[in-house]
């Protein structure tokens, strides 16, 4: 079979095809969709953030122009099933899951307490207004250690404010710190963050009554789970509900699971017989999405005489929020698997414990209990080098996972699938310049300029879920569809899937069509989470692929065989349509279905590198100089990965300089809108000078891993290492972020005024 132009896609750089029709107006989001008939859902939310519903008073909102329904938590009881959570091996989990609509009590400042639908969003949210809610406030809890004591319960059935309980123990932990020449020990914050993608969350719900079909349009990661959690919640078959994704305006793991309030709505289009429109305005999103981190780690390391790593002992307590979402639980059991990162710890102690708190509930945020494992296990890893007098880079090398150890199943139990971690570092020494920085440092530092060095080697954990549905098909024209259950969100698949396609058949990508976010053409699939989509969905593409090519090979040999020459790929997929010039026994059509499915989670790896400058006087911090080398086995398509590694980077400042969900004690969200949550602009982002390497996985046929989130993973411990770095001079030993001037500043001061000696 000859091909129409040369293979060998996989590892292009080839542009986004997706781009034209979003730079051009052309993309359609949630709030693009108007069905005939449509209406529109507001909703009423709890300006306390603990209190009893004594009433709750609509008839005056029913009575107001345009109103077509109004709903309370009231109304639903006993109508609706409960929010679905996600079980975790190792895990308890306690029963408190996130309702659609407040009922007998609300828990945090935003929750939805009743919906208002009307003609025009105008009028639904006059008449919001109208609806009266009698609240008997209660006291409130914010802070974890606070909840954690109990003095204030959050669910009456529950013992105390517990809502996760994780714990894994390996080795003897008590004899190597007894050992041990010295023993790093410190307490390690992650603050909340705010997700805030440019398109909040939205749903447009609509009823067919005489096909009793539901269909729910969504900003979301994929249509899959959110139809799995819309029929547990709704009571009703999965196949009487459809879900369907299109262009999503970024997610970053806020969109993981369904909104309580698309549920809402796709109640009251059943009820109203009109589809129902929810679009979630920008303050909304900031109260009620769930946020990000909130993570507390008390750690220490027992160290030898030489620097090798003997034991680690922790205790996370994650700020879970008032309820749990369906993966709610998920970031910070992933954070305490990961607390040994790249290193070779023979016995761990850690233990985990998410205490519900008068907040908005937590979730995935890029990183996903990523960002905070690295965190703590670099900044321990600095500690140790400190307290021993040893280079940074030097005591990491001396305690990597060496590569041939891999696969290699750590002390916390995950099985790490390839890694070169010395590479990865040397690499992104040698980017930065990282003894000719030290030079610069010494020469800075007698002129009493406060300047940092810091390294970061991660691990992370990829292809969550495991599995994933990919499916190829050849029209008679030649034209190939690719399906995959594997939903983008700004990722790019239409382009990278279409690469894997065009390679694996030996056609041009532009022969590819790619498919996605529709549960009638999609049936099954897992989404696009955890940096898993090439991972997962990739990697069933191409098994797809290579099934479909196989057969056309087939057709096309008897081709050859009755005409004498080779036939093409298109005239064997117009043959393989044509029973009677098919080969004996094979069957007409030229496709084929697979569900890939990995053995185990996969781990991308990388190291990157920070220096930073605090300016003295103000505390205002400066990067002056970022890089980062990252491995994720191999690349499908290299402009799209520098792409995805400059966003998360980006975002992991912002995480390191500004950003923080700042709650004050009475449960109110003081950071509630982009005047006062920092974000990163194009000015406080320097420069990545960045890299890929590939160690491939053994784990998928292209050896690929994931790459979506590494950035965001290890730029906040490479600054943060840089910080304390910048700070040791005058004492400090260790400061969390965001390292906002304020911060800084009072940190200079406080440092000042201590007494020499």
């Amino acid at each position: 079979m000859t091909a129409e132009r040369p293979g060998g896609w996989v590892g292009r750089p080839l542009r986004r095809r997706e781009d034209e029709a979003i730079l051009r107006g052309r993309a359609a989001y949630v709030d693009n969709l108007a069905p005939p008939g449509t209406v529109h859902m507001v909703t009423v939310r709890s300006p306390l953030a603990h209190a009893r519903l004594l009433a709750v008073e609509v008839a005056a909102a029913q009575r107001a122009p345009g109103v077509l329904a109004v709903l309370t938590g009231a109304d639903l009881a006993g109508r609706v099933g409960p929010m679905p959570v996600t079980a975790i091996e190792g895990a308890r989990i306690a029963h408190a899951p996130v309702p659609l609509l407040a009922a007998g009590r609300v828990r945090f400042a935003g929750e939805p307490v009743a919906a208002v639908v009307a003609a025009t969003r105008a009028a639904a949210t006059d008449a919001a207004e109208l609806v009266s809610v009698d609240y008997d406030p209660l006291p409130v809890v914010v802070d974890p250690h606070a909840a954690l004591d109990g003095a204030v319960r959050l669910h009456d059935h529950l013992d105390g404010n517990v809502l996760l309980r994780w714990r894994r123990r390996h080795g003897d932990v008590d004899g190597a710190v007894v050992a041990a020449a010295r023993v790093v020990r410190g307490r390690f914050r992650m603050p909340r963050l705010v997700a805030s993608p440019i398109e909040p969350r939205g749903a447009v719900a609509a009823y067919d009554a005489a096909g009793d079909l539901l269909t729910l349009w969504l900003s979301a990661q994929d249509p899959h789970r959110p139809l799995r959690q819309l029929a547990a919640v709704l009571r009703r078959p999965p196949e009487r509900c459809r879900v369907v994704v299109g262009d999503v305006g970024g997610a970053f793991g806020s969109k993981g699971t369904l909104a309580p309030e698309a549920a809402v709505a796709a109640i009251l289009a059943m009820r109203l017989g009109r589809p129902v429109k929810w679009i979630e305005d920008r303050s909304e999103s900031f109260l009620a999405c769930y946020q990000g981190r909130g993570q507390e780690i008390q750690a220490e390391l027992a160290v030898d005489g030489g620097g090798r790593f003997l034991a680690l002992r922790a205790r996370v307590l994650a700020d879970l929020g008032a309820y749990l979402y369906p993966i709610t639980p998920a970031p910070p059991v992933t954070t305490a698997m990961l607390l040994t990162g790249a290193y070779d710890v023979p016995a761990v102690d850690v233990e985990l414990v998410g205490v519900a708190t008068n907040k908005v509930p937590t979730g995935p945020y890029r990183g996903a209990g990523r960002p905070e494992g690295a965190y703590v296990a670099e900044r321990l890893t600095d500690l140790a080098a400190a307290d021993l007098g040893v280079d940074p880079a030097a005591i990491r090398r001396r305690n990597f996972i060496p590569p041939e150890r891999f696969p290699h199943t750590t002390a916390l139990g995950f099985t790490y699938d390839s890694g070169d971690y010395g590479r990865a570092l040397d690499r992104a020494c040698e980017l930065l310049g990282y003894h000719q920085q030290r030079e610069r440092q010494r020469a800075a530092r007698a002129d009493g300029r406060l300047v940092g060095v810091g390294l970061c080697v991660f691990v992370e954990r990829a292809g969550a879920g495991l599995w994933e549905h990919g499916a190829v098909a050849v029209g008679p024209d030649g034209r190939v569809l690719v399906r995959t259950g594997s939903t983008p969100h700004g990722q790019g698949h239409q382009t990278t899937f279409a690469q894997i396609a065009a390679d694996a058949l030996g056609l041009a990508p532009e022969a590819v069509t790619v498919e996605a976010g529709d549960t009638r053409t999609v049936p099954v699939g897992m989404g696009t989470y955890a940096s898993r989509s090439v991972t997962t969905g990739g990697s069933a593409v191409h098994l797809a692929a290579r099934q479909v090519a196989a057969k056309a090979a087939r057709v096309a040999a008897w081709l050859a065989a009755s005409t004498g020459r080779p036939a093409t790929f298109a005239e064997a997929a117009a043959a393989a349509h044509a029973p009677d010039r098919l080969p004996p026994g094979l069957a007409p059509g030229l496709e084929a279905e697979v569900r890939f499915e990995l053995p185990g989670p996969v781990f991308p790896f990388g190291a990157y590198a920070a220096v930073v400058e605090i300016d003295p006087d103000t505390g205002r911090l400066r990067v002056q100089r970022l890089v980062g080398v990252d491995d994720a086995g191999r690349v499908v398509n290299p402009l799209l990965a520098e792409g995805q590694v400059m966003g998360s980077a980006a975002q992991g400042i912002g995480q390191a300089l500004f950003e923080e969900a700042v709650y004050d004690d009475a449960g109110q969200l003081l950071t509630g809108n982009l005047a006062v949550y920092g974000l990163p602009s194009a000015v406080e982002v320097p420069p990545l000078h960045g890299e890929l390497l590939e160690t491939p996985s053994p784990f998928t046929p292209l050896g690929a891993k994931g790459l979506g989130e590494s950035g965001a993973i290890a730029v906040p411990a490479a600054i943060a290492n840089a910080v304390a770095d910048a700070l040791a001079p005058l004492g400090v030993r260790h400061l969390d972020p965001p390292y906002t001037p304020e911060r800084l500043w009072r940190v200079l001061r406080d440092a000042r005024q201590r007494p020499a000696g």
